[in-house]
């Protein structure tokens, strides 16, 4: 085989995908092994069947996947991230690591752009960040420069390979039998809740898992700014925020989704992420009767979300005691995630309420040790709690009845054996109850 009828090196590539590119404008449709083999004989080579499958495999990556990414793509990676000096990052079971891959200036802009264009975003000098979703469900966040000294910086959030409900969380340690019973206790009582944490501890994943278990005779409405979660449940609606065009307008935010979402019929509004304003309308939604709302914050710890939410308060307008009286009202515990040697855990469930001098403050009701949840100072009201709310608020039944042949999943719920004997077992029986008639059909 001569030179010319060889693969050449990334510019020979970077060519022959231009050559592919025009041909998908003048020509729409997929990029396939036809397509590339008249690509090559307009540049006058000749490769056999099999080393052009794999070059269109790699056109392919390039024009409608990640582009020099897709080989980093595998089972457990969960990030992909490229900095401003070229460097690319994986973030997997093994925690953050450098890849052995290198881009250059022109190369990570382009593939930034590419993919916000995919994304119906719009990237460039002008609107130089963007926020998106792709249709493969990735979700991308770029930043060119000048905002960045060097060159893009793009960040990848990498789908699952299926969704996880709470069986399979609790298989891969994310928290053990007891915490698996609290979570479903908290969803079949109805109380409102937030999942925390910081980046990448898992607050989607958990947050959509939990959804999962709502009963199938629940509307659902999801409202994020970026499509996130993947909620299995026969009933959900979603709501996407949408950025300005390039005359500035046509801008829709979260404010106004919450908003809508209430005239929508929904059984419980999920807010995707509160980092805004937004929250004064979460707020006024649960407390006018939408029960068993939920929605992710970042925070260090359960303790920090007083203060995380005075701070989002502050953006809508609202001061501290006006937040504190609203939230008392409204969101009751606060699911703490965190990362412990790569791995995404549970770490605490506290409970919200007003401190004696009337501020926000979040109580521990239990911290996770080992598999194990340890009674905090707050355990007993809110074991009481969720009992109450269990007897007032019995879950619908399920849309269709359990499968004969499916495996039991429909196992009390029962709280710990500490809080049951503090309230005579009869949080424990009350959960069992509702969680028995709520569960999801097999």
């Amino acid at each position: 085989m001569t030179p010319a009828t060889r693969v050449g090196p990334e510019q020979t590539l970077a060519l022959l995908i231009d050559l592919v590119r025009e041909d998908l404008v003048r020509n729409p449709g997929l990029v396939d092994v036809p397509r590339v083999a008249q690509a090559l004989r307009r540049q006058g080579r000749v490769l056999g069947a099999a080393a052009t499958l794999e070059l269109t495999s790699r056109i392919r990556d390039h024009i409608d996947g990640l582009g020099p990414l897709q080989p980093l793509v595998s089972a457990g990676v969960t990030d992909l991230l490229v900095n401003d000096d070229g460097s690319v990052w994986v973030d997997d079971a093994e925690g953050l690591h450098a890849a052995d891959l290198h881009l250059g200036p022109q190369q990570a802009r382009d593939l930034a752009v590419r993919l916000a264009t995919s994304g119906g975003r719009r990237l460039d000098d002008a609107v130089p960040w963007v926020d998106a979703h792709l249709p493969s469900g990735i979700r991308l966040h770029a930043v060119l420069p000048p905002l960045s000294p060097g060159g893009a910086i793009v960040s990848l959030r990498l789908p699952g390979g299926e969704a996880l409900d709470l069986e399979a969380l609790e298989a891969l340690g994310a928290f053990g039998p007891q915490g698996r019973k609290v979570l479903l206790a908290i969803i079949a009582s109805r109380l409102p809740f937030l999942v925390t944490g910081g980046t990448g501890t898992g607050k989607s994943t958990l947050l959509a898992a939990m959804l999962g278990e709502v009963p199938h005779g629940e509307r659902i409405v999801v409202v994020e700014d970026v499509l996130e979660l993947a909620v299995d449940h026969p009933h959900v609606v979603h709501l996407q925020s949408r950025h300005a065009n390039s005359e500035g307008a046509g801008a829709v935010d979260l404010i106004a989704l919450v908003r809508q979402s209430l005239r929508m019929r929904p059984d419980r509004i999920v807010l995707g992420e509160c980092r805004g304003a937004e929250i004064q309308e979460l707020l006024q939604a649960l407390n006018t009767g939408h029960e068993g709302g939920c929605g992710t914050v970042h925070a260090n710890t359960a303790h920090d979300v007083p203060a995380r939410l005075e701070a989002l308060g502050a953006l809508g307008g609202l001061g501290r005691s006006a937040l504190a009286a609203q939230v008392a009202s409204a969101l009751e515990v606060v699911i703490h995630l965190g990362r412990r040697k790569g791995r995404r855990v549970l770490e605490e469930i506290a409970l919200l309420h007003r401190a004696d001098d009337g501020m926000l403050q979040a109580t521990t009701a239990w911290h996770v040790d080992g598999a194990e949840l340890r009674d905090g100072p707050a355990a007993p009201a809110l074991a009481a709690r969720l009992g109450r709310t269990s007897q007032e608020h019995p879950p619908a039944r399920p849309a269709t009845p359990p499968s004969p042949t499916a495996p039991d999943r429909s196992s009390p719920p029962e709280l710990d054996a500490r809080t049951s004997d503090v309230h005579e077992g009869a949080q424990g029986a009350s959960v069992q109850a509702s969680h028995r008639s709520g569960r999801r059909a097999a």
